[in-house]
């Protein structure tokens, strides 16, 4: 068959559990973006209703339409009718800085809603433009660093965090979440088939909804139901203004957009390791115009691309539930269906989308990287881990706001009295918050760094450290926001350690040498 001749359905089975992934959980983001702005913050309904969510869904809608438009392109280009889309949606780390770090303290500091989310418009186009940069040197640093380091990270916030969550909901309703789990598991991991070829998966989703609603767990409501159009002048002029008012949250939107661009250069090569072969650069130019066209219609949150591709391959997805979810996220904007889906969905459903991705994102880390460099994806695993921590921690102890202080490192955290009861109370602490600030670049280091020992090369594991030592310097890792900290005890740490390297490459094959068969398991 010719390329041109090769055709990608618009929509097929392995569609719904694609389109089910997109949808709960955007709907779950959305459903924490409109409790915090009108439940915590009081914000009115013409603004979280009538803007906020309306930009957003429009945002949503540009991403999944244009991302199923990237994989008619690799599929005609290849000629293969098997290409994947990338999944793409609100950034969730991305949403809780911007909710809790800028919208919050800007809300109580200005005391006017409309100043606030003039602001929150800015920091979101803002942080699209670090997106789009992004994609300068995101193919430049996919060429430098290991894929164990990028699918190690992709592993370890899957693992900690996705496949986690999935199992507690789960577990959290096990009359409604133990059938579907045992449905779902066996179509993705034993392979079964029903009557026609239905995937167990697809039958986990439907009839989990509908089994969820007949026993009660969940109802139908449409009590949200509006018409909410997005006005792009109202967005536009509270940009402008929004600008002055954000510029000290620069150090706080800088990092974590450029956490997002790296978020999505890992996905991305998540996606290349399962086998469709996506441009990096396009991916992360496409996040940042789709983060700025949402802010232009009065989105908040930024978009990315998301974990999981690897997952929605495996179940047979195609370009449908890109593209399909896209319009219906902005129809449920525009419509102000979000209460709805919510009402309707048990968690569990959610859970298992979660779970089912992580797992397959654990699986493919190893799978698609040398044996040898096993270890530097278990290293790169474990910095999101105290990301997890950090967050738990912090939101059981509810002391975040009170007992946190800056050191001169830049670093944010309990302070020693607080710090010290934990630790007597043998909560694993020591160091959490280090390794919380920047997890996923800090990840990338110390499996990059890995990798080049395990290959012999500690002159590149010196270049490492020095970047290491340079992002600290600059508040990028170990600290709460950018700035210069020339008394970083992590710079110095960095520094040192790409010291040592430098000497010990110096003495390669004269004092200083490994055998040639030696293996570290």
């Amino acid at each position: 068959m010719l390329k041109s001749e090769i055709h990608l359905p618009l929509f097929n089975r392995g569609d719904i559990g694609g389109l089910t992934y997109v949808l709960t959980n955007n709907i779950v983001n959305y459903i924490i973006i409109i409790a915090t702005l009108s439940g915590v913050l009081g914000w009115p309904d013409e603004l979280v209703y009538g803007r906020v969510i309306p930009g957003m869904s429009v945002g949503l809608l540009a991403g999944g339409l244009y991302y199923a438009y990237m994989a008619y392109k690799l599929g005609k280009k290849e000629g293969r009718s098997d290409v994947t889309a990338l999944p793409s949606g609100v950034s969730t780390p991305a949403m809780f800085v911007i909710l809790y770090g800028v919208i919050m303290p800007l809300h109580y500091s200005l005391n006017d809603p409309e100043l606030a989310w003039s602001a929150a418009v800015a920091a979101c186009f803002i942080g699209g433009m670090v997106e789009f940069l992004g994609g300068l040197i995101g193919p430049w640093l996919k060429k430098r660093i290991p894929r164990a380091a990028l699918l190690g990270t992709v592993a370890g916030i899957g693992f900690i965090w996705m496949a986690t969550q999935g199992v507690f909901d789960l577990f959290g309703d096990p009359v409604v979440g133990l059938p579907i789990l045992l449905v779902g598991m066996i179509g993705v991991f034993g392979g079964y088939l029903f009557p026609k070829k239905i995937p167990p998966f697809v039958v986990a989703i439907v009839g989990g909804i509908i089994y969820a609603l007949l026993i009660g767990r969940t109802h139908v409501d449409f009590s949200g139901i509006g018409f909410f159009i997005p006005n792009p002048a109202n967005s536009i002029e509270a940009l402008v203004n929004g600008f002055a008012i954000v510029l000290p949250y620069l150090t706080i939107i800088i990092p974590i957009e450029i956490y997002n661009f790296i978020e999505t250069m890992d996905n991305v090569e998540a996606a290349n390791a399962a086998g469709d072969n996506y441009s990096i650069r396009e991916a992360q130019f496409t996040d940042g115009v789709c983060t700025m066209i949402s802010a232009l219609f009065g989105g908040v949150v930024p978009n990315t691309v998301w974990l999981g591709h690897a997952g929605l391959k495996k179940s047979g997805a195609s370009i449908g539930f890109s593209w399909l979810g896209g319009i219906l996220l902005a129809c449920a904007g525009i419509f102000g269906l979000f209460t709805t889906f919510s009402a309707l969905v048990p968690p569990a459903i959610a859970a298992i989308t979660y779970l089912w991705c992580s797992i397959i994102m654990l699986s493919q880390a190893f799978r698609a990287c040398d044996a040898k460099h096993y270890a530097g994806i278990g290293i790169a695993m474990v910095p999101p881990i105290a990301d997890f921590l950090f967050t738990q921690v912090t939101g059981a102890v509810g002391l975040a706001d009170i007992w946190t202080e800056t050191l001169p490192s830049g670093l944010v955290g309990y302070g020693s009295e607080v710090t010290k009861s934990l630790t007597e109370s043998g909560v694993m602490w020591n160091g959490v918050s280090a390794v919380k600030s920047g997890a996923i670049i800090i990840g990338i280091i110390l499996g990059t760094l890995t990798v080049f020992i395990i290959d012999r090369r500690l002159d590149k594991a010196g270049v490492t450290a020095l970047a290491g030592a340079a992002l600290s310097f600059f508040g990028f890792i170990h600290s709460a926001s950018l700035g210069i900290f020339p008394k970083s005890p992590f710079m110095i740490g960095y520094v040192i350690m790409a010291v040592l390297c430098f000497v010990l490459h110096s003495g390669r094959n004269k004092w200083f040498d490994a055998p040639d068969d030696f293996d570290y398991v």
